[in-house]
């Protein structure tokens, strides 16, 4: 099921988003597996469309939040209102309360509000005024922010950047892919009025879950578990980084190995799942030393050198 959806999603979200293939691939990994996302690249890579289109496929609800310096954590949550007729509090729902949430630019505002996105993403619930709201089943953060613009912004904390599933590095798309969305301009296309685009809804929340528990029955070799420990353990270790990745990362490069493998059609995890996946997996949940970080030493660099190091099973 989960790969006849695969195919599905891909060619419908692909009447839309041009060129990000990989991109989309790995946001469906992080469907499947029920984790969140942060996304990077720089403004007009389709980082907002592909989040927006994949709700409208998936049919299920979709809010964004433009985070501002000057945004108060019950902006994203929501907040008790009294109402002077009854004499009761009501609540009144944030953005939060959603399926699908978009977190555009969440590094422009300050840690007080990005920390009311915390227990959401942690624990799938939100506590307003000691009262615990749960989320509706599929919850799930897509978080962009700019690599280039720092003036003004406000790093996430180590805590919340383990919370994300992954943290995708979208690129500049091929010249011949690009030249394709000029076409779909020159005809007409505008992402501005995207309500008057008629998308097929492909899955919906009962067959999500349906797709989560295949996932879930995906078999894994007792040889595999060990290469996925060698490879984070390996970071904890190395003399370019700082911190090495928490046991949070073994489980994320576990289960999204899983959802990987369901999605290309098998029932088993490869060392080649693993190895495609690290980078997305580890890049934001290790810190490089200041020593190599002058020398120019990077995240994917130093993941990369560890899976050329660590034994593959056989």
């Amino acid at each position: 099921m989960i790969e006849e959806m695969t195919k599905k999603i891909k060619k419908e979200v692909g009447r839309v988003l041009v060129g990000q293939e990989e991109f989309l691939h790995l946001l469906l990994v992080c469907l499947f597996t029920g984790g969140h996302v942060l996304i990077e690249g720089v403004p007009g890579l389709g980082k907002t469309l592909a989040a927006r289109t994949l709700s409208e496929v998936a049919d299920v609800d979709f809010r964004r939040i433009q985070f501002t310096p000057d945004m108060m954590p019950s902006d994203v949550t929501g907040t008790n209102i009294f109402d002077l007729q009854s004499q009761v509090f009501h609540l009144k729902k944030g953005p939060l309360f959603t399926h699908f949430l978009l977190a555009d630019e969440i590094n422009r505002t300050p840690p007080k509000t990005q920390s009311a996105l915390l227990e959401a993403m942690a624990e799938g619930r939100i506590t307003i005024d000691g009262h615990d709201y749960v989320l509706e089943e599929p919850f799930m953060v897509f978080a962009t922010q700019n690599p280039i613009e720092y003036e003004g912004t406000y790093p996430l904390p180590e805590a919340q950047l383990d919370r994300f599933l992954m943290k995708i590095q979208v690129s500049y798309p091929a010249q011949e892919d690009e030249k394709t969305l000029l076409y779909h301009y020159h005809e007409g296309f505008n992402a501005k009025d995207f309500g008057n685009i008629r998308l097929q809804k492909i899955i919906d929340r009962q067959d999500i879950a349906a797709c989560k528990e295949e996932v879930r029955k995906v078999k894994l070799e007792e040889s595999m578990t060990d290469y996925i420990l060698a490879v984070v353990a390996a970071t904890r270790h190395s003399p370019h980084l700082l911190l090495g990745a928490s046991p949070r990362a073994s489980v994320a490069l576990l289960l999204a190995s899983k959802a990987l493998a369901a999605m290309e059609g098998r029932d088993f995890v490869t060392p080649d799942d693993v190895k495609y996946l690290a980078p997305h997996i580890l890049r934001h949940r290790i810190i490089i030393s200041p020593e190599a970080e002058i020398e120019g030493v990077r995240a994917d660099h130093v993941i990369g050198q560890i899976l050329d190091h660590v034994k593959v099973p056989r």
